[in-house]
């Protein structure tokens, strides 16, 4: 398999949930300013989307979009327990959540990172506020979003927490979701996903 991947994107849930799967994989390094591949590749022949993550497997076949690609790499390594079994209700609430943190938090953020006015960027950031304090209520006292098990959710939510800091969305007082982010960095298989990311 090859993860087509930035620095600092979203493609890292994929790569944290590859990393607990303890699935081997290639990462290949997208410039997207430029839209290259390191060795001078256009990546739109590859996605003509043009962003990160894109997921390749080994006979060619090419997934898009976090949600999808996160579920597979969770149903490749089902001993791993990294999203509920298909078919069950828990796993309809595990995908509610993939598209909540897509849609409502996810491309909120992009505004912010890409020069909007500052009265767009203060009425957005005051949007994300609201929605993490309500994912701060859902996680409570546990220890990620849906229990003391790990899931690829987690990996997803734990990405783009990591931006908060990049564009000032405050989350003082937040305490569930401090500790949530914190018990994921503390996972090997994160602190492994964010060193390749820098390092690749």
């Amino acid at each position: 398999m090859k993860l087509y991947y930035a620095p600092g994107a979203c493609s890292l849930a994929p790569r944290i949930a590859l990393q607990e799967a303890g699935l081997p994989y290639e990462a290949v390094r997208v410039d997207l300013r430029a839209n290259t591949l390191a060795d001078g590749t256009d990546f739109k022949t590859i996605n003509p989307l043009g962003y990160v993550p894109l997921l390749e497997l080994d006979h060619g076949e090419r997934l898009l979009e976090n949600a999808a690609i996160l579920q597979y790499i969770a149903d490749l390594a089902p001993a791993k327990n990294l999203a509920p079994a298909n078919g069950s209700f828990a796993r309809y609430k595990l995908q509610e959540r993939l598209n909540f943190i897509a849609t409502e938090l996810h491309k909120r953020f992009g505004p912010l990172f890409c020069g909007a006015s500052d009265e767009i960027q203060a009425e957005i950031r005051a949007q994300l506020r609201a929605l993490f304090v309500w994912l701060d209520s859902e996680i409570g006292d546990n220890d990620y979003q849906f229990g003391a098990n790990f899931t690829v959710a987690d990996a997803y939510l734990f990405t783009v927490l990591g931006w908060t800091s990049l564009v000032k969305v405050n989350l003082d007082g937040l305490t569930h979701l401090a500790a949530f982010k914190e018990n994921v960095a503390a996972r090997p298989a994160t602190q492994q996903a964010m060193a390749d990311d820098k390092r690749q």
